[in-house]
Parts: structure tokens; C-alpha cells; sequence
């Protein structure tokens, strides 16, 4: 009996240690260039180096009127890779950058009226967690809570959704479901109250039923029925944030795991030679799109540590997107090929030609999110 359980148990650790061989092997040593620890160090002292933008892109003309979700995604980014490296120096700059926030630059904090807005309270509720600055609890709570707030000159679309328990500024848009979803969970990591994580929750399963395909992907809206890239990032990065937070108990976990799996095995299909996924996912004829790469291969990573996707199955397809993003970082530490923004429009070429923008945030922020959990597991 002792030797058939010796044998048993043997193999049992074979086993587990052949899946976590696989994920070191392939999300950890890797080449001193794609070192997780060099490209988080060099992307937020890039952010740190970088003034605030308008919407995410550092070369426009204007300045921003007020701080949006791009380089509030950075921000949060850089904050978590700081956190998980214990770089108190990084930590130290991040803080600071937003202390003008409380006096001179205060107006450039956003208006609590939109989900593009209302993420931005994810930092300060991020700088409360690590620093404990009850101003920061205060802000960043009052963007969470807002959110369900339904205000006085509502529209009716707002107020029906608001009826039915979501919240009032719901679009049914795919980007809704990275913005909502993590300044929720942020509130629920800092206060503890399984409401906002509930809400979210609930929220996520309503966007679910609505618009994903039965491939796993969603189009970028009905009338625009085109599986453009970064539309897909925001969900499947929310997807995993979300279920990173959420307990298993909660009822809606179930659902949203089945729609990220789905996701996660189409994208493995679709991935291009280089580890990056084209502009238009099924879309080999477009170009190599560096956002959407980001926040796919964020979404895989979380997977694999997590045990939710098959590390010798993800953990190479992690892989490969990582380096491919890492070979498009310029001397100038900022990353090429960024989709500039991008409205609806039922037409292909208008996303096949859309302009590549060099040091958008809207790449840089889902890069520092992979670095953070990249530089766990070296």
C-alpha cells in the first residue's frame, strides 16, 4: 500500500509539476531585452517623463482639458508594476504626479458623467491602497459611487438602465466593459463591500448576453459588424480583471468565465506569425496592431497564473505576444503601431486605415499591466 501511494503521489507531482513547468518555461527567463522588470522600469519612467496627454496620444497638438482613461490605465498600470517589483522610487514618482491633482491642476480631474471619466478614479483608490492617503479613498470613491448615482438630468436611455439595476452611464459599447469593471473592483478591493463587485459582475453578464459572438469575439457594434482589435482588448482584459476579484461564490461567475474561455481560444487561432494580432482579427491583411496585442496577451497571462487556461496550451501564445510587443518599442521607449481612436463605422477601411500612432497610451498602459504580472513569475 505505502508503495502504491508513493507511486501515486509521484505521479501526482509530475503532473502539476509538468503544467508549472510549463508556465515558467515559457513566462519566465526571458531574453534581457524582453526582461518583464527592463520593459515596466523603462515604460513608467517613460509615463513618469511623459506630461498628461490628450487622450492617450503624446504628440497631439492640444492640451488635454482633463485627464481620460488612457493615461489613467497607464497610471494604474505603472502603479501595480511598482507595487509587485517593491520599486518605492517608481511608487514614490507616481504618487507625486498626482498630489497637483488636489490643488493646481485640479481641473483637470474629469466630471463624474462618463465611463471614460469615471476610471479615472481607479488611481487615486490604487494610491489609498498602497499609501493610505484618505484623500485619495475619497476621490477615488466618489467616481465609483457616482456611477450608479443617477443624476437629475438623466436621459431616458440612462434612467431605464438605471431601472434595471445598471448603471445609468451603460452604452452597450465594447470599451464599457474595462472602464466599469475596474473602477469597481478597485472599490471593492479598497472598502471590502461586495457591492461593486456584484454590480460589475452583473454588468458584464448584461454586456455578454448582448453583444458577444457565438466565436467568442464581439463586433465593434451591430452596425459595425468588424472584430477590430483593441474593442476586443477592453474585453477580454476585463473579462480577466474582473475574474480576478470576483469570488466563485458570486452567480454570475460561471457565465463570464465560459464567454472568456470562448474568447481566449479563438484568439489563440488568430494570432499573427510575429505574436501580435492584426488590426481586424480575422483581418490577415491588416496591419500588426500593438493595443489590442497588449490587453490579449494581458488576459492570457492572468489566465495562466490563475490556472483558468492550460499553461502548456496559452502560456507559449503569453509568450510570443509578449516579445512581439517588446520588438516594437522604439529607442525612444514608446511603442509603435498604436490604433489611433476609433468611432463606429459600418465600413472595413475605415478601420484597415486608421493612422499608427508612435507613444499612445492606449498601448503603453495594457503593456505595464503584462510587465506587472510578468515580473511576478520571474
Amino acid at each position: 500500500m505505502k508503495i502504491k501511494n508513493i507511486v501515486i503521489a509521484s505521479l501526482l507531482f509530475f503532473l502539476g509539476g509538468s503544467a508549472m513547468f510549463a508556465k515558467d518555461k515559457y513566462l519566465s527567463d526571458f531574453p534581457s531585452e524582453a526582461n518583464p522588470i527592463t520593459v515596466g522600469d523603462k515604460i513608467t519612467k517613460k509615463f513618469l517623463a511623459t506630461p498628461h496627454t490628450r487622450f492617450g496620444n503624446p504628440r497631439a497638438e492640444k492640451a488635454p482639458n482633463y485627464i481620460t482613461y488612457p493615461d489613467a490605465l497607464a497610471w494604474l498600470g505603472a502603479m501595480w508594476y511598482a507595487k509587485v517589483t517593491d520599486n518605492t522610487t517608481l511608487t514614490d514618482g507616481l504618487v507625486k504626479r498626482f498630489e497637483p491633482l488636489f490643488s493646481e491642476e485640479k481641473h483637470l480631474l474629469p466630471k463624474m458623467i462618463h465611463v471614460d471619466y469615471n476610471v479615472v478614479g481607479s488611481v487615486p483608490l490604487e494610491i489609498y491602497m498602497q499609501r493610505g492617503d484618505k484623500r485619495c479613498y475619497e476621490l477615488g470613491m466618489r467616481y465609483a459611487d457616482s456611477q450608479w448615482e443617477l443624476p437629475s438630468d438623466a436621459k431616458p436611455e440612462q434612467k431605464a438602465f438605471a431601472d434595471k439595476g445598471f448603471s445609468w452611464q451603460t452604452r452597450v459599447w465594447i470599451d464599457d466593459m474595462f472602464m466599469i469593471t475596474t473602477i469597481q473592483s478597485q472599490a471593492y478591493k479598497a472598502t471590502g463591500d461586495a457591492k461593486y463587485i456584484n454590480r460589475a459582475a452583473d454588468e458584464m453578464v448584461m454586456y455578454l448576453s448582448e453583444i458577444q459572438r457565438p466565436n467568442g469575439l464581439f463586433y465593434h457594434s451591430p452596425d459595425a459588424p468588424f472584430f477590430w482589435a483593441r474593442g476586443n482588448g477592453w474585453m477580454a482584459a476585463g473579462m480577466a480583471e474582473l475574474l480576478s476579484s470576483l469570488p466563485k461564490s458570486n452567480p454570475n461567475y460561471k457565465t463570464i468565465m465560459k464567454a472568456y474561455l470562448t474568447m481566449m481560444q479563438t484568439l489563440k487561432q488568430y494570432q499573427g506569425k510575429e505574436g501580435l494580432w492584426h488590426q481586424l482579427i480575422d483581418g490577415e491583411d491588416t496591419w500588426s496592431e500593438t493595443s489590442g496585442t497588449a490587453m490579449f496577451t494581458y488576459a492570457m497571462i492572468v489566465g495562466v497564473k490563475n490556472g483558468w487556461l492550460k499553461a502548456k496550451e496559452y502560456a507559449p501564445v503569453a509568450r510570443k505576444g509578449w516579445l512581439g510587443l517588446v520588438s516594437r518599442i522604439n529607442a525612444d521607449d514608446e511603442v509603435l503601431d498604436v490604433c489611433e481612436g476609433t468611432n463606429i463605422k459600418n465600413d472595413r477601411n475605415h478601420y484597415v486605415n486608421r493612422k499608427r500612432i508612435t507613444g499612445d497610451l492606449h498601448a503603453h498602459a495594457p503593456l505595464l499591466w503584462c510587465a506587472a504580472e510578468l515580473a511576478t513569475m520571474q
